[in-house]
């Protein structure tokens, strides 16, 4: 019986067994106190004020009155005690009881019971198929000091809740991830990876690298993976098609067996009855034939006619497409004179382009030989009047040029070896004739003084 129409009724089931379990080890609320213990009773009778219960998972009692409070701690339940103005916890432990004074101290407890988390992880494999995964993972607390530092207990109805929530995550996305990678029937078949993965990851979560100090403080007790379960219900029968093939090849092997007996007997009756059907077959073929030989003679005439009128319409849209061809022809003959024109037509512009640019270009050159010459010109004017303005010069100007230039002068001669003192007498020096011959005199006995130095054989 096809079931492609119906849900997954295994999977329903599954899911429901599931939601009862998570009932079950959900905490109790609600539920009556228990019966006042043996100090409770001492301390009404003294006339003390009722043991306060705190609320939450963890049966904290209260006692005393005032700052002088007894905080009594069950054995099973970590504890925390801090005080206002101290920088570490005045008591930390399991099961730890301590004097309390509500005005500067505070403390948390969480329970020391080892904690169940159910995980419902939705998956997709490796052939993308769904597939949900079902288990549980048991922690408890194994370092109490990195703990509470590093998680969060503060909700006082339930500490463990956000722990709960946060290491349920961790560990459905480590189950995806392997469950990625497997075929859908290494799911069904073996949880061991998936069992190992998602222990090595929480592992490295709660506990940290070799135990280090980089784990939440928390140990995993125990990972395990109950159900594995294919969400498509047609992928399900599918994969269950194969021993039930079998199965049925079995049972479908002794019914031949059996039905092997009777078909001897009925093969008689068959018999029988197939000569008088082919009797009656043979009347039955006889009229077909004739009725048969009509219809293909009408059919025959009738394809005649039509495969005429069918020539007959082929030639009559040659003789259109013809034409059209040939008017065809002509318009492409007649844009070919067209563009031979157009591209006649734009050489001769490109021609008479590249003329006035060449003409452009001449003129261009002529006028700058003309700025060249009139340049030349102008330096020869500047030339011939500068030697103008230099002969037209007065002897007071010479001199003052020529006293501008003694001391590069003298800084070109050589470093005399001896001095020598030559006495210039006569000499009008206010002339440039006197002036001239005085520095005659001077660069004679310089010449000589160099002449004498000169190398000596």
């Amino acid at each position: 019986m096809s079931t492609a129409g119906k849900g997954n009724a295994y999977l329903e089931q599954v899911v429901a067994q599931q939601a009862v379990l998570e009932d079950d080890l959900r905490a109790r609320r609600g539920e009556p106190a228990p019966a006042a213990g043996p100090l409770v009773k001492r301390e009404r009778a003294l006339g003390g004020a009722a043991p306060d219960k705190s609320p939450g998972p963890v049966d904290v009692r209260i006692t005393g009155f005032w700052r002088w409070k007894n905080v009594l701690v069950p054995p099973n339940a970590f504890v925390v005690h801090t005080r206002r103005g101290r920088d570490k916890p005045l008591h930390i432990g399991l099961g730890v009881s301590f004097r309390f004074n509500p005005a500067t101290d505070s403390f948390l407890v969480v329970p020391g019971a080892t904690q169940t988390i159910l995980i419902n992880a939705y998956c997709i494999c490796r052939e993308l198929q769904g597939v949900l995964v079902q288990g549980y993972v048991q922690w408890g607390i194994q370092t109490f000091p990195t703990a509470y530092r590093k998680l969060d207990f503060g909700d006082s109805e339930d500490p463990m809740r956000l722990v709960n929530l946060q290491l349920r995550e961790q560990a459905e996305a480590a189950i995806k991830d392997k469950v990625a990678t497997m075929g859908v029937r290494d799911v069904l078949s073996d949880k061991q990876p998936i069992i190992e993965e998602l222990t090595a990851r929480l592992r490295a979560v709660a506990e940290g690298e070799d135990n280090g100090d980089q784990g939440l403080g928390l140990r995993i007790v125990t990972v395990q993976i109950k159900e594995a379960v294919v969400s498509s219900s047609r992928l399900w029968e599918n994969l269950q098609k194969p021993y039930r093939a079998e199965q049925g090849q079995i049972a479908r092997l002794a019914e031949l067996q059996s039905e092997e007996a009777i078909s001897q007997r009925e093969m008689a009756a068959e018999r029988l009855k197939e000569t008088q059907r082919l009797e009656y077959e043979r009347e039955l073929a006889e009229l077909r034939a004739r009725n048969e030989a009509w219809r293909f003679d009408t059919e025959v005439a009738e394809r005649l006619r039509r495969t005429q009128r069918e020539h007959d319409d082929s030639r009559a849209v040659t003789e259109l497409e013809t034409e059209t061809t040939r008017h065809a022809l002509r318009m492409e003959r007649e844009r070919h004179a067209e563009e031979a024109e157009t591209g006649r037509l734009r050489i001769e512009r490109e021609q008479e382009l590249k003329r006035l640019e060449l003409e452009g270009e001449l003129h261009l050159a002529h006028s700058q030989v003309l700025a060249d010459h009139e340049r030349a010109l102008l330096d020869v004017e500047r030339a011939r009047l500068r030697a103008d303005i230099d002969n037209q010069q007065t002897p007071a100007s010479l001199q003052a040029r020529l006293i501008g230039l003694l001391p590069e002068i003298m800084a070109k001669l050589p470093k005399p070896e001896e001095l020598r003192v030559v006495s210039i007498n006569g000499s009008d020096r206010t002339t440039v004739s006197g002036l001239l011959s005085e520095l005659a005199i001077v660069v004679g006995v310089l010449r000589s003084a160099i002449d004498g130095d000169g190398p000596r054989p």
